[in-house]
């Protein structure tokens, strides 16, 4: 079946019950953007694996110094469409999440470390206070680093039970982690990259001091990506020892990455979102100027969440099931399918602007 869009309204292709169009090849990762859950001051965000149960926590940004926001942890198991809200009202900070969505682990500015195994419907405090910045987990939630403002960094080997400090004191603001949690790496605002292959005990000082903001990692710790606070994107292939400066100067505020690290997703804090499908070489501008804070993605990079100072976002690349699911393209647009059994239709070729619902 082929389709071209000559009139200004396009066109839209709808499925009926039980049929599916298999949108993984259309590149429309990070295309358009649907708002979700209430206006409010969403500071940090985590995905499972299939993309399908999302965090967010409520935190971060004053508009007065005595007045922060605080709120409570929110979750979802739909891929964004409904929130339910748990855990305590405080400044939350940073969350994440093991592959199964399962155990998750959040840090309080100014207060501790929060874990839960039961998908978010409880949490247990751990450590002391801290004015802690970020928080990254291995794909089984077991291993799990975390780090604070002025402090040191921090690693648990049990889930968050008990945690051991490395390195020194410094300005950390992001870390991440390889998915069986050998592999860390932290970045330092008007600091260096560093970067660990024993799981944190000991810790290398990459590149050149910048106000670095935001960290990721591929699942094997090799393809990594860094932003820099009105500054540039820098990737690395090789575990963080050579960097490659990418993009323009914009004021990054947090990355994230597919498993594989080909998909990258950039936010802006006061700008758009930016996404790349070739390990960070090329990227495309998306959605509007918001005050973005925070982006996170599902394994394969087909479904994407990010969080501003008021909504939720989130994006999929492949059409929902059934009727409920349909693609579109714009003017002059044009799209081949095939259908290949079982309700599957597969594309074989596109032109133009398109997107999936």
């Amino acid at each position: 079946m082929r389709i071209s869009g000559i009139g200004a309204g396009g066109w839209k292709i709808a499925q009926n019950a039980g049929q599916s169009i298999v949108g993984a090849n259309l590149g429309l990762s990070g295309l358009g953007w649907t708002p979700r859950a209430t206006n409010q001051s969403w500071r940090g965000i985590a995905s499972s694996a299939d993309g399908t149960k999302l965090a967010a926590v409520i935190g971060g940004c004053c508009l007065v110094a005595t007045q922060p926001f605080t709120g409570q942890i929110y979750l979802s198991t739909d891929s964004g469409v409904t929130w339910a809200a748990r855990a305590t009202v405080q400044e939350w900070r940073a969350v994440a999440s093991s592959a199964d969505g399962t155990k998750l682990v959040a840090v309080v500015n100014g207060g501790q470390i929060y874990t839960s195994d039961n998908s978010g419907e409880s949490w247990i405090p751990h450590e002391a206070n801290q004015p802690w910045r970020s928080v990254a987990s291995s794909a089984d939630g077991t291993m799990l680093v975390a780090v604070a403002q002025n402090r040191q960094i921090f690693t648990s080997f049990d889930s968050g039970t008990t945690w051991l400090t490395h390195d020194s004191n410094r300005i950390w603001t992001s870390v991440a982690s390889s998915a069986d949690g050998t592999k860390l790496v932290a970045v330092v605002g008007s600091g260096q990259i560093y970067t660990s292959t024993n799981s944190g005990v000991s810790w290398t000082p990459r590149e050149s001091n910048q106000n670095w903001q935001a960290i990721a990692s591929s699942a094997d710790g090799a393809k990594l990506i860094a932003a820099v606070g009105n500054g540039q994107l820098y990737t690395s292939t090789d575990s963080g020892l050579t960097w490659t400066a990418r993009e323009s100067n914009r004021n990054w505020s947090a990355v994230t990455s597919s498993a594989d690290g080909t998909r990258l997703i950039a936010v802006v804090e006061g700008g758009a979102i930016y996404t790349s499908v070739d390990a960070g070489l090329t990227w495309i501008a998306r959605e509007s100027t918001r005050t973005w804070q925070a982006v996170a993605s599902s394994a394969d990079g087909n479904k994407l969440v990010a969080s501003t100072l008021g909504l939720i976002y989130t994006s999929t690349a492949l059409p929902e099931t059934g009727s409920a699911g349909f693609i579109t393209g714009g003017q002059f647009s044009t799209i081949e399918l095939q259908y290949v059994g079982n309700g599957l239709f597969l594309p074989l070729s596109h032109e133009g602007s398109i997107q999936s619902q």
